[in-house]
């Protein structure tokens, strides 16, 4: 058993040396987004699936017409200036610091005394004088604003845990929203395991406690490789005995720490692996819609009844009730957010990474997008109907993967009138089977890389494997997490084995 184990921790750990270091950098660079914001990667240095084309790759989440013949296209690509003809496209973008990610618009707003952008960092006002856009100051640590809504005067800024109400955006007020008539003070399983896993749990302590295990993932790893080859070297080298001592040297030195490393920080990256494991299919479909009591004193202890949940919002003046979206369905409110929000009684189909398009469509309907599709939802009768496929949606028995047919990222209406989706991997797609979109400028994809941060999610979550395995990607996380678990179990037995 002893030799077993000897021999799988040696081959299994340099069959997933590499692998592993992916996942370990990866990790750090997404534990600190903001740090790398202004870093990018060339779409033209990455594989065929995440280069732009046909607008696809959540490019544009939307647009807005500011004036006759002037329309601002916005999403991933930051914003563009163009005409009523869509023929021209002029960088919109002045203002914003530098990388892609700061340029991840959400919402653009124009309230015809201003001109407003809702971004993954925070609240931006153009400036007509200066051209260019100026981030405002925001009462509350939060900064991704993930939608915008004009009332009357009154303008409401939702991020993913507080709403806010100006009216001359100087001046924020907090709208405390109550609770949820279903309200249980609990969280999901997911999202605690999440924030473990980050160990944003923790707040900046956490992560840099997590960036710690990724790091000693990546010296085991590459002490393994170092041990491996020069064990090979020793072999090789009989004769040279300069060269030998050189090598056995630097052989008992790398055992000597790998070794303590490993022991000592075992049971941490066990802790750590499974955490992550859950995360992805199929372990998540153990927990997806397990809910758990929040940890006290932890980032999930909140009294915020939406802390994270909020997703988009949207005002119905014939019904006078606000409609948000969550990533725990759809709710309503009156207009002043009086008594208890309450949850509609029958819910359309959303995915639960989060509505790209909510539109009001009067007689009681609204128009969601996600990645499950784009429905038209009559929140009275509960009734759906499926845009695209241009058939009444009928539920699934079972609960399948978070994702339907069409991936919708966004939509606009601004395009000769026409209703185009934006389907994440086709790209645009005119639910009417009119005129198509027109393609996007060389201009555009020259100044739309890809951020390090989104690469590195890729990485993580191991779909980029999707490149080589298809849709088998979803087994490499499990997999290696499995590998992972073998490799530091069996190094632990192997040294307890030898220092008994």
């Amino acid at each position: 058993m002893y030799k077993f184990l000897k021999v799988t921790h040696k081959w299994v750990g340099i069959f997933i040396a590499v692998i592993v270091i992916l996942f370990s950098v990866s990790g750090i660079v997404l534990n600190h987004r903001q740090t790398f914001s202004s870093a990018d990667i060339n779409r033209r240095f990455l594989p065929k699936e995440y280069r732009y084309k046909n607008w696809n790759n959540a490019a544009v989440r939307s647009t807005v017409k500011v004036e006759t013949n002037s329309v601002l296209v916005y999403g991933n690509i930051g914003i563009w200036q163009t005409d009523s003809a869509f023929s021209t496209f002029n960088d919109f973008n002045a203002g914003f610091p530098d990388g892609i990610d700061n340029r991840k618009i959400f919402k653009v707003l124009n309230t015809k005394k201003a001109l407003l952008a809702g971004t993954l960092y925070g609240l931006y006002e153009f400036n007509e004088i200066e051209k260019k856009w100026a981030k405002l100051t925001l009462p509350i640590h939060e900064e991704n604003v993930v939608d915008l809504l004009q009332k009357g005067d009154s303008i409401y800024v939702l991020t993913r845990s507080n709403l806010l109400l100006t009216t001359d955006l100087k001046h924020f007020n907090i709208i405390h929203i109550p609770a949820p008539e279903n309200y249980d003070n609990k969280v999901g399983l997911f999202k605690t395991l999440w924030v473990i896993h980050s160990g944003e749990i923790y707040g900046v302590a956490g992560k840099l406690l997590v960036d710690l295990a990724a790091l000693i993932l990546i010296l085991l790893s590459v002490g393994g490789i170092v041990l491996f080859f020069s064990k090979k070297g020793l072999k090789r080298n009989k004769a040279d005995k300069s060269k030998r001592t050189k090598l056995k040297k630097t052989y008992q030195w790398n055992l000597k720490w790998h070794n303590k490393i490993g022991w000592i920080t075992g049971i941490f990256l066990v802790f750590t692996t499974l955490t992550g494991m859950f995360l992805r299919p199929p372990l998540l479909i153990a927990i997806a819609d397990a809910r758990v009591k929040k940890i006290p004193y932890t980032e999930l202890d909140s009294p915020n009844p939406w802390f994270d949940i909020l997703r988009r919002i949207i005002f119905i003046s014939d019904k006078n009730i606000f409609v948000i979206s969550t990533s725990q369905g759809f709710y309503f409110s009156d207009t002043n957010f009086n008594g208890k929000t309450k949850l509609f009684e029958t819910q359309p189909p959303a995915s639960v990474m989060g509505v790209t398009v909510l539109e009001d469509l009067g007689k009681d309907k609204l128009m969601i997008g996600s990645f499950e599709g784009i429905f038209s939802w009559n929140y009275k009768t509960g009734e759906v109907y499926d845009l695209i496929k241009n058939q009444v949606y009928i539920r699934p028995i079972r609960k399948g993967p978070p994702v339907g047919d069409y991936k919708i990222s966004g939509f606009s209406t601004d395009f000769n009138h026409q209703p185009i989706a934006f389907e994440y991997v086709t790209g645009n797609l005119n639910i009417n089977r009119g005129a198509s979109f027109p393609a996007m400028p060389k201009r555009i994809l020259e100044k739309s890389p890809m951020s390090l941060w989104s690469l590195a999610l890729e990485v993580h979550t191991g779909r980029i494997y999707g490149v080589f395995f298809g849709m088998f990607y979803i087994l490499v996380v499990p997999l290696v997490g499995l590998l992972i678990l073998l490799i530091i179990i069996s190094g632990i037995v192997i040294w307890f084995k030898h220092h008994r």
